[in-house]
């Protein structure tokens, strides 16, 4: 919005100031299930404001689980090999510590 009037413009913030990131690599294996678990319980509001969670972790059995998630909506699907699991949050006023339990890390 270019507008100078616009209440749009109340609050200059950069993105880095207001949001944070939580990420983590992880040998642990998972299945579409438990992380359509998990990205369901970042709904609930216990682990910060979560914009969006993204990853690719193991399946344990020579697959791997690739997921994304913004509130009220998540995808899980088969992936790619990778060589270790990536998990990345992003939002604010994030649980770092209930973040990596709900992940079992």
């Amino acid at each position: 919005c270019s507008d100078p009037h616009c209440s749009c413009h109340h609050h200059h913030h950069h993105a880095d100031e207001v949001f944070t990131s939580w990420g983590r690599e992880t040998p642990r294996t998972y299945t579409q299930a438990e992380i359509s678990r998990i990205l369901t319980e970042l709904d609930s509001g216990a682990y910060g404001k979560i914009l969006r969670a993204k990853g690719i972790v193991s399946g344990g059995d020579g697959t791997w689980v690739e997921f994304d998630y913004v509130p009220g909506e998540q995808e899980v699907r088969a992936g790619h090999p990778d060589y270790t699991g990536r998990l990345c949050v992003i939002g604010a006023e994030l649980d770092e510590a209930r973040l990596a339990g709900l992940f079992g890390l």
